[in-house]
């Protein structure tokens, strides 16, 4: 059996099963491999990623960014600071972008953002 995990989001764990779990575990060790390699990944060339936090976490963010470069795609940045997020009403931007990593302190802040 194919597995397809598009256009799913990743909220929690208990939403997939235990193949899919395994599948995307095969996955990032297949991509760590490719990276120790020296093996270009580009498999997400043209997309972008967008990176809110609510939170501000230094760690997260560099990781998100350079797994988001190694596989090609545009990435996107903002800061409490220096975005709306939770101050207006859902945004017009984030379909634009293919993917949207966040870290939130709590799912009520999650669903109210998307």
């Amino acid at each position: 059996m194919a597995i397809n995990l598009q256009g799913r989001h990743f909220l929690k764990l208990l939403d997939y099963t235990p193949e899919e779990i395994r599948y995307l575990i095969d996955l990032s060790k297949k991509f760590k491999q490719l990276k120790q390699e020296g093996t270009p990944h580009r498999y997400l060339e043209g997309k972008n990623i967008v990176l809110l936090f609510e939170k501000t976490s230094t760690r997260t963010r560099c990781a998100f960014e350079v797994a988001g470069m190694d596989l090609g795609m545009g990435v996107t940045y903002l800061d409490p600071g220096s975005s709306q997020m939770g101050k207006k009403s859902r945004s017009k931007t984030l379909p634009v972008c293919w993917v949207v990593c966040m870290t939130v302190l709590n799912i009520v802040v999650l669903d109210r953002i998307l």
